[in-house]
């Protein structure tokens, strides 16, 4: 009998699964003489454990039960040549039976250890917010402890990215495939992650990488090698009372435990967390930019108001001297000096107009795409500068609108992920005629890898995206150092010009 106690103790003393298992089957072979035992219990938290080698001889097998559940088996073979008596298998029921309630007392334990997790997680997104962190790098956090405290392979978070489209954001790990990753757009309408979205509840599917890459087989260029072996995967969206403010995505790789229901609940708990968190980072960041706009328009005024004004009449004069001149060439000189003062009042012009725009309403194409260059402030470590030239607005539909700027965001990520750059600018033209639409991102970064410039990550999108309008991209040394990307697109005819039978 003390040996016995001490065998139940033994079991009960493990607060793990596996450790459990080991114990119990070493311990019942032990206490009744058997050559082999096996025991095995089912579920995501479950295990198997071996003691011995098996005979195939007189196995007994015995279920392990917790009240009502039935968590696995017990197999227990006896020594050659030897049957279990009566009194072995009195041990064997008791030790069975201790071995169920630790088992059972484990997996609350587990379960109990999976919820701290989550909350120590959701902990973790609530100090970022009061650090004041960025949208961004909250964004980046929520993804990084969603994966780690599921278990997952990779973490994303995908958000709205026009009328039935979203765009993944943040992938983690980082790392190659993540930056392949960032960007990928994905609809609404037949995905875990746009049903998770328009539905506002949690969808777990396996077999997501395979999912993923028939999704995105006519997307340009290979998916990333991680894709295929994603396997069990969750969606869950990220709720702030009627607005859904984007999809957190956990995944695993094939051959992993999928997702249980307990897990798809603590992520929905965390998802819930998160999304006041990033409600706050963002709300955070509207105060912060309508600071910025405010003071912007002061500059803009007195810039208008005083500068140009001076520039303006400093140039008249100039050109009204340029006239008493009797030497032909001073009065060329000066003639030249007034029209380099009408050329920095056109960029003057420009710089307002850049101060002015993101402030304006969301039909603006250039309040669009400055507001791409503000976004892309945090990760590039500075703001580029943006130029306009031309019709922008009038000329360029809104199926291209969405290509340019979806353009512009992934060549500034491919800036600050790749070039080491401390300035870019950023130049939108449309010709005269509005038929031809072009985009210059140049940078001073350590230029296109001498690999070539395919490997830059997500040039194949960029190309891609202008074919699609009948364009090409090219990346290329700049002068002086540097990259130069050019993006370039042929507008469709408008209207009027299609009636007057150009």
């Amino acid at each position: 009998m003390p040996a016995i106690l001490a065998a139940v103790a033994g079991i009960a003393r493990e607060l793990e699964v596996p450790a459990v298992l080991g114990t119990a089957v070493t311990t019942v072979c032990d206490l009744v003489g058997a050559r082999h035992g096996r025991v095995e219990v089912t579920g995501p938290e479950g295990g198997v454990a071996e003691y011995g080698r098996a005979g195939g001889n007189g196995v007994v097998e015995l279920p392990v039960r917790a009240g009502p559940k039935t968590l696995g088996r017990f197999e227990i073979e006896p020594a050659a040549g030897r049957q279990f008596g009566r009194r072995e298998r009195e041990v064997l029921g008791a030790l069975v039976a201790a071995t169920a309630m630790a088992v059972d007392k484990a997996q609350l334990v587990d379960q109990m250890r999976r919820r701290e997790r989550w909350l120590e997680a959701s902990y973790d997104v609530t100090r970022a917010l009061l650090a004041a962190q960025d949208l961004r790098a909250t964004l980046r956090l929520v993804a990084e402890r969603a994966r780690v405290v599921a278990g997952g392979t990779a973490g994303a978070i995908a958000r709205p990215d026009g009328p039935g489209r979203l765009v993944f954001d943040v992938v983690e790990p980082p790392g190659e495939d993540a930056d392949r990753l960032i960007g990928l757009t994905v609809p609404t309408e037949g995905t875990a992650t746009g049903v998770a979205f328009t539905t506002r509840r949690p969808v777990v599917v396996r077999d997501y990488g395979d999912r993923v890459q028939e999704e995105q087989r006519d997307r340009a260029g290979p998916m990333p090698a991680m894709i295929k072996d994603l396997d069990s995967a969750i969606s869950v969206p990220l709720l702030v009372g009627d607005e859904t403010l984007g999809v957190l995505v956990v995944a695993k790789f094939r051959d992993k435990t999928p997702f249980t229901e307990a897990e798809v609940q603590l992520a929905e708990t965390f998802a819930g967390h998160a999304a006041l968190a990033v409600e706050f980072s963002r709300a955070q960041e509207v105060r912060q930019q309508l600071a910025v706009f405010e003071d912007r328009d002061r500059i803009a005024r007195d810039l208008h108001d005083l500068v140009i004004q001076r520039l303006f009449a400093t140039g008249l004069g100039l050109e009204g001297v340029s006239r008493l001149i009797a030497d032909p060439a001073v009065g060329a000189r000066v003639a030249g000096f007034a029209q380099d003062l009408d050329g920095t009042i056109r960029e003057i012009r420009n710089s307002i107009f850049s101060l002015q725009a993101p402030a304006q309403a969301q039909g603006s194409l250039r309040a669009e795409l400055l507001r791409v260059a503000v976004d892309a402030r945090d990760t590039l470590g500075f703001e580029p500068r943006v130029g306009f030239d031309g019709p922008l607005d009038a000329a360029v539909p809104d199926a291209v609108r969405s290509d340019l700027i979806a353009s512009l965001r992934e060549a500034l990520t491919n800036v600050s992920r790749h070039a080491g750059a401390t300035s870019s600018s950023v130049e939108v033209t449309v010709d005269g005629a509005g038929r031809r639409l072009r985009m210059v991102v140049r940078d001073d970064g350590t230029g296109p890898p001498p690999e070539g410039p395919g490997r830059v990550s997500g040039l194949a999108n960029l190309a891609a995206r202008a074919v699609r309008w009948g364009g090409d991209c090219a990346l290329v040394a700049a002068e002086g150092g540097g990259s130069r990307l050019e993006w370039t697109a042929e507008l469709p005819a408008r209207t009027g010009e299609q009636g007057s039978g150009r």
